[in-house]
């Protein structure tokens, strides 16, 4: 939403009394952002300390998440709730390399219970993998956007992604099946246009 000049104007005329009542009336209606003020006006901790909390948060959650692999829906559920988790932590200190980092740190924890998965029907874990490769590929996307400085560590989790990935017959093929090539998975290695290319493979009807 574009403000007007005159609106920017009226807002500017307000008393620091009547400023501070909208703020915190705004602030009780976006949760988020009120977490994103705090933490750039207050918080005492570093986004990456607030990343490395969560990197330990995944894996505590991932692990409890893994005794319900035999209840796809449920398994599900807990996971999309720590991407949830996720998501906020991004919007909060606008983490960029963590939106990438965190969300491969949660396909490769997933994939540590990778004799589990295999054991289970594929036409039940299919949404499963289904979501893991759109993580993937949009973290691919993410990576070709972001400063090249980040490309060498982003690579560390690509390569276990690689080798989870390959392990698994199963989602090895959903990959290939859904027009994902594995050499992809090296940040050199990302096509110029990667998002075009992505759309393309959409529009035939993959990644759905």
């Amino acid at each position: 939403m574009e403000y007007s000049k005159e609106f920017k104007a009226a807002l500017s005329q307000l008393s620091p009394a009547e400023k501070d009542r909208l703020i915190f009336r705004l602030l009780r209606k976006d949760e988020i952002l009120s977490k994103k003020l705090y933490f750039e006006l207050i918080d005492e901790e570093t986004v990456d300390q607030k990343r490395d909390a969560m990197e330990e948060l995944i894996k505590e959650k991932v692990e409890y998440a893994s005794k319900y692999i035999s209840n796809q829906k449920y398994f599900i559920v807990l996971i999309r709730k720590i991407s949830a988790q996720i998501t906020e932590h991004v919007k909060v200190t606008t983490d960029k390399f963590g939106d990438i980092s965190l969300n491969l740190l949660l396909i490769n924890e997933i994939l540590e219970s990778n004799e589990k998965l295999s054991r289970q029907k594929f036409n039940d874990i299919y949404k499963l993998y289904l979501y893991m490769i759109n993580k993937i590929v949009k973290a691919l996307a993410l990576t070709k956007k972001l400063d090249e400085d980040y490309w060498m560590e982003i690579d560390e989790y690509l390569s276990i992604a690689y080798d989870k990935i390959t392990a698994n017959i199963y989602l090895e093929k959903l990959f290939i099946n859904n027009g994902i090539d594995f050499n992809w998975l090296n940040a050199d290695r990302i096509p110029d246009h990667f998002d075009l290319i992505i759309k393309d493979i959409k529009n035939q009807g993959f990644l759905k």
